[in-house]
């Protein structure tokens, strides 16, 4: 299939790149289907996720575990079961940025308290509200180390989310 799309031009895709999210995300409930883009080739650290049924909306987010190396979401069983996950560790997390700067990236904001969970297998997806009080929904980037230093440099701030 091919879509169209005014930012990304035309996207060829088929049933087995989509990722369902049957209950929408939180402020999108009809929309259910969507691409997952890569920025750069092999690297899953920063995507785009792309509305199928409405390509207008697209959603930059970003796998926490590269920012955030302690970062741990439990899932509830309930949560698990809608997934058809047995355990937490079966399934990828994503956290939606929230753009705010496009001249300085580092007062831009990534959102650890609702992540997405999407079941690799099934492709099957949804957004979560974690219970654990050191996430927020308004994490700044410049929090994270591996974007504000150079690599191999450790700090205390950097140690948890």
């Amino acid at each position: 299939m091919i879509l169209e799309t005014d930012s990304y031009g035309e996207i060829e895709y088929s049933d087995q790149d989509l990722i369902t999210f049957p209950d929408g995300v939180f402020g999108f409930p009809d929309l259910k289907r969507y691409l997952l883009l890569s920025l750069t080739e092999g690297d899953d650290s920063v995507l785009l996720m792309l509305s199928v049924d409405k390509p207008e909306i697209v959603f930059a987010i970003i796998n926490p575990l590269f920012f955030c190396n302690d970062y741990e979401p439990s899932l509830t069983a309930a949560e698990l079961s809608f997934l058809d996950a047995k355990d937490d560790g079966e399934l990828s997390y994503y956290a939606i940025c929230t753009i705010r700067s496009k001249d300085d990236y580092l007062k831009n904001t990534v959102n650890l308290k609702c992540p997405l969970v999407i079941d690799p297998v099934s492709r099957k997806g949804m957004q979560v509200i974690l219970s654990n009080p050191a996430y927020h929904y308004r994490h700044k980037f410049s929090s994270f180390q591996a974007i504000t230093e150079n690599a191999g440099a450790q700090t205390e701030e950097s140690e948890s989310c």
